[in-house]
């Protein structure tokens, strides 16, 4: 079942796309709230972590995380102990040995998520001739963003009367509405550790803040940095406005 969630999931993301047939123009992506959103968000620990459940149990026995170790899961808010004890759950393929040859190991924190696949033609020729792209930068690779990732998962429903669709799916948030594969999310898909209901919309806002957070995870640094820069400009700007003050007043 969760192989084949995982590669339902790249439809959702419309990489196995078609063009559109004169079915118009795609429904403006709703507003989400996220957490990370303004000058002070941060990610919440909670939501990245069910995202990442939702990421290791419905996509990642399609899709790549090539750019992440798993040693960065500490940002999630896991200890050493639990990264040690994910890690160890994936082999990867190390060597050469002694003898010259390549062998196969449990993964440590400071491996990176090994592709599902051993190579690219591999991958296409499990997934209809099409591999499914990685997933690392994918929130940020994509106009809206975090909001696209959650509107497409959420965004699969009926096609109107007289729309037809063939062996295509019905999305009205996809450019043109038909997107070549099934949903990749349905209800209690996973089972979250910490109680929440696993609804679509739920793991879809979930799955996509973690993704948000693969494509960029130094953003609360990022922020804070420029929050500090900020004030040290106004600071400074105040100090030199009094400087100058101090300094024309016996001109005037």
């Amino acid at each position: 079942m969760k192989k084949i969630l995982s590669g339902l999931f790249a439809a959702a993301l419309g990489f196995a796309t078609v063009p559109a047939y004169s079915a118009g123009d795609a429904v403006p992506l709703p507003d989400y709230e996220w957490s990370f959103d303004g000058v002070f968000g941060t990610y919440d620990k909670a939501a990245l972590q069910r995202g990442f459940q939702v990421y290791k149990e419905v996509c990642s026995g399609c899709h790549s995380l090539d750019l992440i170790a798993f040693r960065n899961l500490a940002d999630l808010g896991y200890n050493v102990d639990e990264i040690k004890a994910i890690a160890a759950e994936y082999t990867v393929e190390d060597g050469p040995n002694d003898e010259g040859e390549m062998f196969e190991r449990n993964a440590i924190p400071s491996d990176y998520f090994p592709a599902p696949f051993p190579n690219e033609k591999a991958a296409a020729a499990s997934n209809g001739g099409k591999a499914p792209p990685d997933l690392s930068l994918m929130a940020k690779a994509r106009v809206g963003g975090p909001n696209f990732v959650r509107a497409l998962l959420t965004g699969y429903e009926d096609a109107p009367e007289g729309f037809e669709t063939g062996d295509l799916s019905y999305n009205k948030y996809f450019p043109g509405h038909l997107i070549a594969m099934a949903p990749p999310l349905s209800e209690d898909a996973v089972e979250y550790g910490d109680g929440t209901a696993a609804t679509v919309d739920q793991m879809a806002a979930d799955v996509s803040h973690f993704m948000m957070w693969a494509a960029e995870p130094k953003l609360e640094a990022r922020k804070n940095t420029g929050v500090k820069v900020m004030i040290f400009l106004i600071i400074f700007t105040l100090i030199m406005y009094a400087a100058k003050r101090k300094v024309f007043a016996k001109v005037h």
